[in-house]
């Protein structure tokens, strides 16, 4: 009954360009690169085409490091006896953390424009940083939820 989840969420980046958009986007500056690429060639000018070319392979290049650490995600599992921080990087390596709730700080990084800029769990002895990768809405939602059930945890 004690390991049963009291609280569990999944955090991963956004990424606000979906496949279509992707697909959609790369076609249309494929295109405009390929045509401006023959104009340069058919006037003689091979470096602005190589450069064109070049320009095109960064910005896939690009793309596929956004979207490669968009696999990036963090497991936050918590009962009444383990606190559980499961961190998948993007070449989907794993590394666990474990904490006793009741011995657990949750530290929250704050500025006064921007608001959360960071959140840090803790306890005998080590520490992580958690949901570094939100966007600030959503730390203040996690941060807001996690707070709630951590507290719900060492009242009991």
């Amino acid at each position: 009954m004690n390991e049963e989840p009291l609280f569990e969420a999944v955090l991963s980046p956004h990424r606000s360009l979906g496949r279509l958009g992707f697909v959609l986007l790369m076609s249309v500056v494929t295109v405009i690169t390929a045509v401006h690429m023959v104009i340069f060639a058919r006037v003689g000018a091979w470096p602005v085409f190589a450069f064109f070319g070049l320009d095109l392979a960064l910005l896939f290049g690009a793309f596929w490091l956004s979207y490669r650490s968009g696999r990036m995600r963090e497991f936050i599992r918590m009962s009444r006896t383990d606190l559980e921080v499961k961190k998948v990087s993007p070449s989907g390596r794993a590394v666990d953390h474990r904490f006793n709730p009741f011995w657990t700080r949750f530290n929250i990084d704050r500025h006064d424009e921007i608001g959360i800029t960071g959140m840090q769990i803790s306890g005998q002895g080590h520490k992580t940083d958690v949901g570094s990768f939100l966007n600030p809405d959503d730390k203040e939602s996690f941060a807001s939820s996690f707070q709630r059930a951590l507290a719900t945890i060492k009242k009991r």
